[in-house]
Parts: structure tokens; sequence; C-alpha cells
């Protein structure tokens, strides 16, 4: 029951919600970029070494689900409700 209350706090405060959660994500990008913090050295590839490399790879690889995900449900899974009426 206090998963319940706690889910409808949240859901009431939505925006303040998504705020807290893009200043988050921005302090990490920010400590992600001091050298002091994370430790570069022993990266694998070039890309390891730009600051937020990761995070960007994960908003592209995300987006690019989503679009791919519509497109083929577009394609031919999504259909009429009635399809089987026939």
């Amino acid at each position: 029951m206090k998963l319940v209350a706690l889910i409808d706090y949240l859901r009431n405060r939505l925006k303040t919600v998504v705020r807290v959660c893009f200043a988050l994500l921005a302090v990490l990008e920010l400590l992600d970029a001091v050298p002091a913090i994370v430790d570069k050295e022993h990266a694998h590839t070039w890309a390891e070494h730009v600051p937020g490399f990761w995070a960007l790879w994960g908003f592209v690889g995300c987006a690019v689900l989503i679009v791919v995900s519509k497109w083929f449900g577009h394609l031919g899974i999504m259909t009429r409700e009635d399809y089987y009426d026939e």
C-alpha cells in the first residue's frame, strides 16, 4: 500500500521528478568530464576519451530502438481491431 502512495505522490509531481532527473543527469555528465574523478587512462577506444560518450551512445541507441519499433509496428504488426471478424 505504501508503494501505491509513493507512485501517486510522484505522479502528482511529475514535472518536478523530470527536472530532478535532468539535473542528476547533468551532474553525472559534468563529473564524467573531470579527469580526477573518472580515469580514462585505460580506455579501449578513442570514443571512450570523449566526455559523455556512453550517455550519448545510450540516448542514440534508445532513440533508434524507438523509431525502428514504431516503423516495424506500422509495417504490419498493428492491424485493425476487427481483423479476425471477417
